[in-house]
């Protein structure tokens, strides 16, 4: 009998083991490998980059805004416009934008430590393992089959042959029944929480339970604009989709990241913050004019910097850094508020940057490489699609260098609004999206500040002067007035002169400015003329360089003086 009950107890320890050995089977070692198959398509994605660098000094003509119009989008984008704004709503309806979680129920709390004091069943059976000893004179076959059954069942011995089977299955059910005693102490917990309803009196219906109707979706804009309002907000919709490939999902965790950062940068005060950019407007970062198709354009000109005292007191410690950075925001969404969301408008900017005298700034210059990478990032993130071009003028020689250090930041989407160009070709690259009127003086075109003969709207001309050759303009004057005209070369180094001629016959030719030669340096030539009879005014441009100029001109009569 005792070699049978050794071999029940080799049987039970068996399945003890057994039973356990499914534990670690919740450890997913799959992770892993999952995670270093991503790093072959990051790889792959910086040989694209590589190859996409090419010519960097150059334009890309790949990128051509698409309609904002719902009805004129591809199905596959009415349908990712739809999902998308189906996973707003329901964000919404639930605070998920604006709401912290919510915490805890009641039941939650106090259930929550069920889960601890499940544990606590294992003592009851622990004295019955503990309790083996107390009969030392008792043969092994009996200490066998005691660490099986419990400890209780030793006041009265039985025989061998009887005593194993009906014991230990009473034992067993007295150990379920205690765990199961504990377990109804447990979860009767919660029913001492609940608050008891008076019973109701005779003749009234009992009352049912009513749970509070929902809180109202909450309200969330984004500059200026509800979420889920009309065709407005169907635009900015399409920039988070758009900037995401038409991802719903990755579109719709850049809009709730979005939202959370303006939370936290607070930018509803910030749009009411003063004194921030003092010594900065109109220098570093300013709007000017608006390109051949109305976007309004943006300027950057981080040669500024070479003012030591403007850097100092843009950067010198990280106070100012913040500030700086909190003014570039503010900049960005006061010009936001000023575009038109609708279908047809208007509602991204050109951005030129010129480089001029910044090879010192960014290569020593530790501050502005860092501000400038911040404010980029943050651009980048929290500003999706709001640039139709971008276009680099005066670019070094060192830059193509630089872009390729930074080209793995950039989107393809984005890389393909990129323009780049040297400082021989600036203003003729300017001249390609936006009118020479409506280009700076600075930067080669006619606009200047302050009063002038000539307003931005009024247009002008674009003519190529050949190399080594003579160029005419004229101006015809039919009646008794004053002229009015500006002319400039790009890049000068041509001689300039002009006249007037009469109509009549036998008349005299007046000299109204001597030809003389135009430095590379100087801007708009303004003239007028007051003219006593018909005839016409004749400019004239003598190129004796190698190289082909572009003229830009305009003229208007002035009958008020005549």
């Amino acid at each position: 009998m005792a070699e049978e009950t050794k071999k029940i107890a080799e049987e039970t320890t068996p399945e003890v083991v057994v039973s356990e050995t499914p534990k670690p089977e919740p450890e997913n070692v799959q992770d892993t490998p999952e995670k270093v198959a991503d790093v072959p398509v990051i790889g792959e994605s910086k040989v694209e980059d590589e190859k996409e660098k090419g010519d960097l000094v150059g334009e890309s003509n790949s990128f051509k805004e698409e309609s904002n119009k719902v009805d004129e989008l591809p199905n596959p984008e009415q349908k990712a416009l739809a999902e998308f704004k189906e996973l707003i709503q329901q964000a919404l309806n639930k605070h998920e934008f604006t709401s912290p979680p919510p915490p805890p129920s009641a039941k939650e709390q106090v259930s929550a430590p069920a889960p601890t004091e499940a544990p606590e069943a294992e003592p009851v059976t622990k004295p019955a393992t503990e309790s083996v000893p107390v009969e030392e004179s008792g043969p092994v076959t009996e200490k066998t089959e005691e660490k099986l059954i419990p400890s209780e069942k030793k006041e009265n011995p039985a025989p061998a042959e009887s005593a194993p089977s009906p014991p230990s299955e009473e034992k067993v059910e007295e150990k379920v029944e205690a765990v199961e005693e504990i377990k109804e102490t447990i979860v009767e917990v919660p029913a001492v929480v609940a608050v008891e309803e008076p019973p109701a009196k005779e003749g009234e219906e009992p009352k049912t339970e009513e749970n509070p109707p929902p809180p109202p979706p909450e309200e969330v804009s984004i500059w200026g604009i509800p979420l889920l309002a009309d065709e407005r907000s169907d635009v900015i919709l399409l920039k988070f989709l758009r900037a995401r490939d038409f991802k719903v999902k990755e579109a719709f965790t850049m809009l709730k990241n979005v939202i959370a950062w303006r939370k936290e940068f607070k930018i509803d005060e910030l749009l009411d913050e003063k004194e921030l950019g003092q010594g900065l407007e109109k220098k570093v970062v300013y709007n000017h004019g608006v390109d051949k198709e109305g976007h309004p354009v943006c300027y950057n000109a981080f040669g500024e910097f070479q003012d030591k005292e403007l850097y100092h007191n843009t950067f010198a410690d990280k106070e100012k850094l913040t500030k700086f950075l909190r003014w570039r925001i503010q900049f960005m969404e006061k010009s936001i508020r000023n575009l038109d969301f609708s279908p047809d408008g208007i509602c991204t900017f050109v951005q030129v940057i010129d480089l001029k005298n910044s090879p010192g700034l960014f290569f020593f210059k530790k501050e502005l490489r860092q501000a400038t990478n911040r404010a980029l990032v943050l651009l980048q993130d929290n500003y999706p699609e709001f640039v139709a071009k971008q276009v680099f003028i005066n670019v070094p020689w060192w830059y193509p260098a630089y872009y390729r250090m930074i080209n793995a930041t950039f989107t393809t989407r984005t890389k393909s609004k990129f323009v780049f160009a040297g400082p021989s070709r600036s203003a003729e690259t300017l001249f390609k999206y936006i009118a020479p009127e409506q280009v700076p003086a600075q930067y080669g075109g006619l606009s200047k500040e302050g009063e002038q003969e000539f307003a931005n709207a009024e247009p002008a001309s674009e003519e190529i002067i050949k190399p080594a050759s003579k160029h005419t303009i004229e101006f015809p004057v039919t009646e008794k007035c004053t002229l009015v005209w500006e002319a400039r070369v790009t890049g000068w180094e041509v001689s300039y002169g002009a006249e007037f001629v009469p109509s009549a016959e036998g008349g005299y030719t007046i000299l109204i400015e001597k030809s003389r030669k135009v430095g590379a340096n100087e801007s708009v030539i303004s003239t007028s003329y007051k003219a006593s009879e018909p005839g016409k005014v004749v400019i004239a441009f003598d190129n004796q360089t190698s190289k082909k100029k572009k003229l830009v001109y305009r003229s208007k009569n002035k009958l008020s003086d005549c």
